[in-house]
């Protein structure tokens, strides 16, 4: 991966750019129902809306933006053509062979940076204004340990793409946990338990409890949460506490 040089910023597009302009128009065309997603969002989670705002934003210009952490390199097996000529017809025949491929391990920072030092934000700042904060924290912890469990049990690497997991399973079983975690002992927010358990449970499960598949996946970049904004690690903790908010 000698186009990569020694940078240690990667800007990686998964969508076109193009794409990541339509999306920006439908953003504000649907300003007021990011308004009131914000709103929700801010509510639930009870920090200032325009933290909200910006998270969201960030995610989505972040989505292009993965930060190397190591190059390793694996052997692989690598198809070549060989052409075979044979009374004037042209015949590709084709051949396996085995030799060294070069993956780029990063992380995205719009797709699990910004999720993660959101989960530490709330943790360290939200979550011991309420009463009783060990008790969430416990929750917390709890939830985190339920959602890595499952998500890394639906996890499955993908030949040169990544690692894959049905997109419904972690914000359901974040969701899902949180409504049974929060009213035991003591009331405490589950938004936050949905959210930080989701998310931290998503990024552990998924792509870090895989860490020794990524080099043999055969993809020149592996991103960890870099499918874009609506990867796992991002979407989670968004749709876990929509759920919520629709059902409790």
């Amino acid at each position: 991966m000698n186009e990569y040089g020694g940078n240690r910023i990667i800007i990686f597009q998964p969508m076109s750019p193009l794409y990541l302009i339509f999306l920006l128009f439908l953003s504000m065309f649907l300003l007021p129902y990011l308004i009131l997603t914000g709103i929700i969002f801010s509510r639930s989670l009870e920090v200032p809306l325009y933290l909200i705002f910006m998270i969201f934003l960030f995610s989505l210009l972040g989505s292009y933006v993965n930060i190397r952490i190591k190059e390793v390199e694996s052997i692989q097996p690598i198809t070549y053509f060989r052409e075979v000529y044979f009374f004037g017809v042209r015949w590709r025949i084709p051949e396996i062979r085995y030799g060294p491929r070069k993956t780029i391990i990063a992380i995205n920072v719009g797709g699990a940076l910004i999720p993660l030092f959101f989960s530490i934000y709330l943790l360290i700042f939200s979550v011991p204004t309420h009463g009783a904060p060990l008790v969430s924290y416990l929750k917390i912890l709890v939830a985190f340990i339920v959602v890595t469990l499952v998500v890394h049990a639906f996890a499955t690497p993908i030949k040169g793409l990544g690692i894959a997991v049905p997109s419904f399973i972690p914000p359901l079983i974040s969701a899902t946990v949180a409504a049974a975690l929060f009213p035991i002992y003591v009331k405490t927010n589950p938004f936050i338990i949905a959210y930080v358990g989701g998310t931290l449970g998503t990024l552990v499960g998924a792509d870090l409890l895989n860490w020794k598949k990524l080099p043999e996946l055969g993809a020149s970049i592996a991103s960890i949460g870099g499918a874009g904004i609506f990867d796992g690690v991002y979407m989670t903790g968004i749709t876990a506490v929509l759920i919520l908010w629709l059902f409790i």
